[in-house]
């Protein structure tokens, strides 16, 4: 039996470390839907609608994966999308409590809804959206760490 698993983030900007998560899940469930967070607490490169449109672009070949952006409590958006898991990267040590609390807190408030920990490919396990902004902040060559679509966006922002 197949069922919809989320894979939420802020994804400023979506990295090839997260496509390599999104890939793996998207082998394992049937539909796994990629929620762009609009997170407020947070100073974005790319806007909302943005940040959509770049993943949308870097998983276009990915058949049975739907990208959407939402606000407000992950909780609720699970329910709402009746996803029964979450999917969530762990580079390594530094995330494992931070990410166990998050699993924890997002059960509690949905009665339900587990948390799956995926690692990423070796490749990429260093790799995050918060380096990739300040390489490329500091004029650097982020090419080799993030898709053609947000590779072609970077040549606009700021």
């Amino acid at each position: 039996m197949s069922y919809n698993v989320i894979y939420a983030g802020t994804f400023d900007p979506i990295t090839n470390g997260h496509l390599d998560i999104i890939r793996k899940a998207s082998i394992l469930f049937g539909k796994v839907i990629v929620a762009v967070a609009k997170n407020p607490s947070k100073q974005p490169l790319f806007s909302l609608e943005e940040r959509v449109k770049l993943v949308k672009q870097s998983c276009a070949e990915l058949a049975n994966i739907e990208v959407v952006g939402f606000s407000g409590l992950l909780a609720d958006f699970a329910k709402e999308q009746n996803a029964k898991a979450l999917i969530r990267g762990i580079r390594g040590a530094d995330d494992i409590d931070y990410e166990i609390q998050l699993a924890q807190i997002n059960h509690k408030l949905s009665g339900s809804l587990e948390t799956i920990f995926f690692p990423p490919s070796v490749e990429w396990r260093y790799l995050s959206s918060t380096m990739v902004r300040e390489i490329y902040r500091h004029n650097g060559d982020v090419s080799q760490f993030v898709p053609q679509a947000v590779k072609n966006a970077l040549k606009f922002a700021k």
